[in-house]
């Protein structure tokens, strides 16, 4: 087995890995690998905002992960998809462009994240932005990812602006101006009406340069060491197993599932897990895998009538218009138009703390269970949750997925089920609201809206639903669980770091990619800035 050798390998061409590849390699002297286990991001449906519905089932680029039964939530397996691709999640998400807000961050610091702060990470998100509404002391204009508005949105998602307005919620065009609360149509990672991926902004402007290697279909297996510092990574590459050496730095960007099962197969994880699977360990970090968190998300489903969801839409229309005429119409819908930002009754701080997503269709199971008719859908989700879950080891194979225990509505307190209930409540109020009045047909789910506290909490064990933010699984800090100090290098061992939301110790207040674009930014000069003291 030969070995190639680089400054610099990167495990995960996604929202993080892109931008590390593309800031390291800007120097030419330094030589970078790229590994990504999924393939090119060729699919048409990638680069077409609304082609994110056809690509759920497409298993060549989503790792379609499964957890554990989860205990409270009617013992079901829940589908967790996370991108396999260049761009990873960037390139199927729902694009909205969502910080999170200055408190989330503060909250970082002062939990032992030092440095972390709004004022610290406020420009590195500028540095990341290029909005088309131009550069403010909010906003950058000259990033490498786009961020845009809309150019085409349903006539449903007005509705639902309107009744929100008409249920008390304010009018807001930036979630991440001067304040968060309200509704409104979400800014997109959008460039001239096609998506904007992490792979778009980062990885393909930088696809010339020589000392960048990009290997898709690499599947990284384990990590190199000699003692305690990271010497390289092992990879399947076809039907090879390969080798590649580090002199400078391995940099974990494989995400909040991916990252943490990759240290344990390399032996930094709980030491008593670690033996148990026959793995040697080289540190002893019993925060690898812990402190999961997730957002949980609640669906309220109504019926219209047809012709104006997306539900039955004229697809060789759509295509006409967005391959034919310039990237126009339905097909630059990122389908999860509009939402927004609320307090409920039991917000225990001035943030908000449920998140709204509407589509313009009928979206059950993720989109995998079509149902009949048209319809509109309500996504809610409570933003704090308090109860943790873990990744852990299924067995030693690289080859098996992690085991995934989200341990969702597991809080002793019972905060989060209340949370989830409040969220229902606060959907109906909306859908309602006298706006609806001229879409609305019957309800799908829940039912009806009378049900009784007992039937609210058996409708949310049987049909909530993650909303795609898994994080904090290498979570950053000065505490002893931290897995990776403030400069995100993994205790215990030397030339390690990970970059990637499982760094995040605590979720934000919104979406997550644009926070890992962010983290990646700052991470690399970093990197860089230790480079040049060596």
């Amino acid at each position: 087995m030969g070995t190639d050798t680089y400054d610099y390998i990167i495990v995960g061409a996604g929202s993080a890995g892109c931008v590390l590849a593309n800031r390291l390699s800007a120097d030419p002297r330094c030589r970078v690998l790229l590994l990504e286990a999924g393939p090119r991001d060729r699919n048409p449906f990638i680069h077409m905002p609304a082609g994110l519905a056809r690509l759920v089932n497409n298993r060549r680029i989503n790792w379609n992960l499964d957890t554990d039964a989860e205990p409270a939530l009617a013992g079901r397996r829940l589908w967790w998809p996370r991108g396999k691709v260049l761009g990873g999640s960037s390139a199927i998400n729902a694009m909205c462009y969502v910080r999170g807000v200055p408190a989330d961050y503060d909250r970082w610091a002062a939990d032992g994240a030092e440095g972390w702060g709004w004022a610290q990470v406020l420009p590195w998100f500028l540095h990341s932005e290029a909005n088309s509404r131009g550069g403010s002391a909010l906003h950058g204009d000259a990033g490498p990812l786009s961020v845009t508005d809309l150019r085409h949105h349903n006539p449903l998602s007005d509705a639902f602006l309107d009744a929100a307005a008409q249920a008390g919620h304010a009018r807001n065009d930036d979630f991440n101006g001067a304040g968060q609360l309200g509704v409104g149509l979400y800014q997109v990672t959008q460039r001239d009406g096609a998506r904007c991926s992490s792979a778009t902004a980062y990885l393909h402007p930088a696809g010339d340069r020589r000392n960048l290697t990009v290997l898709t279909g690499a599947h990284a297996t384990a990590l190199g060491f000699d003692g305690d510092t990271a010497t390289g990574v092992y990879f399947r590459h076809g039907r090879r197993q390969r080798h590649a050496a580090a002199s400078a730095e391995v940099i974990l960007s494989a995400g909040a599932v991916h990252s943490p099962q990759l240290l344990m197969l390399s032996g930094v994880g709980a030491a008593t897990a670690l033996r148990a699977q026959g793995i040697e360990v080289r540190a002893d970090l019993p925060g690898v895998g812990a402190n999961l968190q997730d957002h949980l998300d609640i669906c309220t489903l109504v019926h219209t009538h047809p012709g104006v969801s997306y539900d039955r839409s004229n697809q060789a229309r759509i295509a006409f218009d967005y391959f034919l005429r310039g990237r126009r119409g339905a097909g630059t819908s990122n389908i999860a138009e509009a939402g927004g930002f609320a307090r409920s009754p039991l917000a225990d701080d001035a943030r908000a703390d449920v998140q709204f997503h509407f589509v313009p269709a009928m979206l059950d199971n993720h989109g995998r269970h079509r149902l009949p008719g048209d319809g509109y859908t309500l996504h809610a989700c409570a933003l704090h949750p308090r109860s943790r879950g873990r990744i852990s080891l299924r067995d030693a194979n690289p080859a098996s997925p992690p085991r995934i225990q989200a341990n969702y509505l597991s809080d002793a307190e019972g905060a989060d089920l209340a949370m989830m209930k409040a969220c229902v409540r606060m959907s109906a109020e909306i859908l309602r609201q006298p706006a609806f009045d001229r879409w609305r047909g019957a309800p799908i789910f829940p039912p009806r809206q009378d049900l009784d506290e007992a039937a609210l909490e058996a409708f949310i064990r049987a049909k909530a639903e993650t909303i795609y933010h898994p994080v904090g699984t290498c979570a950053m800090g000065t505490h002893a669980d931290a897995v990776v100090d403030p400069q995100l290098r993994v205790r215990g061992v030397r030339r390690l770091r990970v970059v990637d939301a499982s760094v995040m110790p605590r979720l934000v207040s919104g979406n997550t990619n644009a926070p890992t674009i962010m983290l990646a930014e700052r991470a690399a000069q970093w990197i860089i800035e230790a480079a040049r003291a060596s």
